[in-house]
């Protein structure tokens, strides 16, 4: 016997949609049919592609907008991630915009009309020595001078904040404190997804699946459209978003680009009653792992990138045997747990560490790629900054240190520290 009236209401819900076939499920974005031509064409059906599409729409009122991908909406990085959101970065390039982009997770859902589970138990740094403490405080005081909400806190501090860390015995390489930063945390990656095609495509964006572009069209010296799987489709601006892909479209497009596609590798394990209740970041001489526990309840847990450039999405045994260790090196008490599933998500890493949104070869072709460990967390931001790029013509303020000319100029953004191990800046 069912017990109480919303598990009630939820049953006889799922036995009124059974009963009814299969038209009582509406679907989240439209069917569209692929048309001849757009105002504007985003190749990639991802986090940063949907947003950029979304924004163009409601924003800039740019009616022709299609979004070709060539699998699923949401098949790639957005789906392939260990879900946390968080702004505590050191340069101001970045943490301005990563705050910008944490503000929009915090308001995603009433924008959307969509739940995206923003959960904001926060990410806590955590340090093994005096010299950890001493970069986590400048990184903190950083954040601080800019607005955005940072703690430093002693090891007492840290063990009343996350009690799951207390341990029996002492551990190889002890906690001496951390930095916090409450208002990060977690979001559901493939709800972002749905959400965001949802919404592009009541705005009247065209979502088509199944479309792989494979070419680009040039007349005159300016791309006219991209060539694709279904045929020719004309475009007066080209968006390409498509994560760690983004080196196979300079070569479509006959540039060396600064970027290698890197996998980064996580895993889940069999869900058990509540035990993490923030996003911990735990590195040592010898490992490092990221944790946080799913609303589901298993243990995800991910660590640093494979270190050689590869494609493939297949998961490797040493890495899943580098992060557990770590892992329960951090939390003992999740040794007799078993792993559910483990998968790996292909990164495009740029030589700083820091993104890239910019023109591409062509005034009328951008690029929203080289995300490496900030993709996901980036998406909001990214849609909004990089909509206005395409629909004006000029880069906002909060990417326009973000070009492919510092690769030139040697302004580099070099914040590769703060990719999974602030700690070590």
């Amino acid at each position: 016997m069912i017990g109480n009236t919303a598990q009630r209401y939820s049953a006889w819900a799922l036995l009124r949609a059974r009963l009814a076939g299969p038209g009582y499920w509406r679907p989240l974005w439209s069917g569209a049919k692929l048309k001849a031509a757009y105002d504007v064409v985003v190749v990639g059906a991802g986090g940063h592609g949907l947003a950029t599409a979304y924004h163009l729409a409601r924003d800039h009122r740019i009616k022709r907008v299609a979004v070709l991908e060539k699998r699923l909406v949401g098949y790639g990085n957005v789906g392939r991630n260990t879900t946390i959101v968080r702004s505590n970065y050191l340069l101001p390039e970045n943490h301005y915009f990563y705050e910008d982009s944490l503000r929009r997770w915090e308001q995603l859902s009433r924008v959307l009309n969509y739940n995206v589970m923003y959960s904001p138990r926060g990410v806590l740094d955590l340090a093994q020595s005096d010299g950890d403490m001493v970069a986590l405080a400048r990184r903190g005081n950083a954040m601080r001078l800019a607005g955005i909400d940072a703690e430093l806190l002693d090891r007492t501090g840290v063990l009343r904040f996350a009690p799951e860390l207390t341990a029996s015995e002492p551990r190889r390489f002890e906690i001496v404190g951390g930095l916090l930063q409450r208002r990060g945390g977690t979001v559901r990656h493939d709800a972002v997804a749905w959400g965001y095609a949802r919404a592009a495509s009541a705005l009247g964006v065209d979502i088509i699946e199944d479309c792989e572009v494979t070419g680009l069209r040039t007349a005159a010296g300016t791309a006219i459209g991209v060539e694709t799987t279904r045929g020719e489709v004309g475009a007066e601006r080209i968006v390409f978003a498509v994560a760690g892909h983004t080196g196979m479209i300079g070569e479509m497009l006959g540039l060396k680009l600064p970027i290698e596609t890197h996998l980064l590798q996580a895993m889940v394990t069999e869900p058990i009653k509540p035990l993490i209740s923030t996003v911990l970041v735990y590195s040592h001489p010898h490992g490092e792992a990221y944790v946080t526990q799913s609303d589901r309840g298993g243990i995800v847990m991910g660590g640093f990138l494979d270190g050689f450039p590869s494609y493939t999405r297949e998961p490797q045994w040493y890495r899943l045997e580098d992060v557990v260790q770590t892992a329960v090196a951090l939390l003992p008490q999740m040794a007799g747990l078993r792993v559910l599933r483990h998968w790996a998500g292909t990164n495009d890493m740029t030589m700083d560490g820091s993104f890239i949104i910019d023109r591409l070869r062509y005034d009328n072709v951008f690029l929203n790629g080289g995300w490496c460990y900030g993709g996901f967390k980036a998406i909001p931001a990214s849609g909004a900054a990089c909509a206005a790029f395409v629909a004006t013509g000029t880069a906002p303020d909060l990417i326009r240190a973000h070009g492919l000319s510092r690769f030139k100029t040697g302004h580099l953004l070099d914040e590769r520290g703060n990719g999974p191990f602030p700690a070590r800046q």
